[in-house]
């Protein structure tokens, strides 16, 4: 069985449709268990269990929203201190608007969230522009859904759109699936002492 968790925050709901968009493509894989879970319900073992995570936000002003931050530094990088993501399979999303056609610094939002997975060192998956549904919600790294059109009114994200989170959700799963119990990151440091660890816990 592979344990896909689905992570996301929505304000408009836009998100939360590319989310279970990601999510029914996870589910299409043989063997797959998926968890879909608003951020700030998602706990560290759910995370710990998982063998890959998918990240979704609303654009935030070039940046992912506050609370799928707090969540990279309240749960990502709690597990990173312990090593406990090396090797796992991580995926990105977003969805948003702005003004023309620029995407809102969608690639400065995905990129800031691989690169929290990148850290704790899991094998990232991104968005080939051969997945169907790019051609409206591509961006190398994930898919992103424009939910606004180009005098920023609000119109929602369209079936295609959501075609391409729904094939990035499949594309992680199986590379999960696939790579799931092969141990293939060598490990040469040592996690931090629970010393250590409690001087990162503790408050300033």
């Amino acid at each position: 069985m592979t344990n896909v968790l689905v992570v996301y925050t929505s304000t408009m709901g836009n998100t939360r449709k590319m989310a279970k968009a990601v999510a029914d493509g996870a589910r299409s894989v043989e063997g797959a268990k998926v968890l879909l879970r608003e951020v700030t319900e998602a706990t560290k073992d759910e995370v710990r269990n998982c063998d890959a995570l998918l990240l979704g936000t609303p654009m935030r002003h070039r940046s992912a929203d506050a609370r799928v931050k707090k969540f990279i530094e309240d749960t990502i990088e709690v597990l990173w201190l312990k090593d406990e993501m090396v090797g796992k399979v991580g995926g990105v999303f977003s969805v948003g608007g702005g003004y023309g056609n620029a995407g809102a610094g969608v690639e400065l939002a995905q990129l800031g969230m691989l690169a929290a997975l990148a850290g704790a060192g899991m094998i990232l998956v991104s968005l080939p522009k051969t997945t169907p549904g790019a051609g409206v919600a591509g961006s190398h790294w994930g898919p992103h859904g424009r939910s606004g059109g180009q005098g920023m009114e609000p119109v929602g994200i369209t079936d295609e759109m959501m075609l391409a989170g729904w094939h990035h959700g499949a594309n992680v799963t199986r590379v999960a699936a696939a790579v799931k119990g092969q141990n293939l990151l060598v490990r040469g440091n040592v996690a931090p002492t629970e010393e250590v660890l409690a001087m990162f816990q503790s408050d300033p």
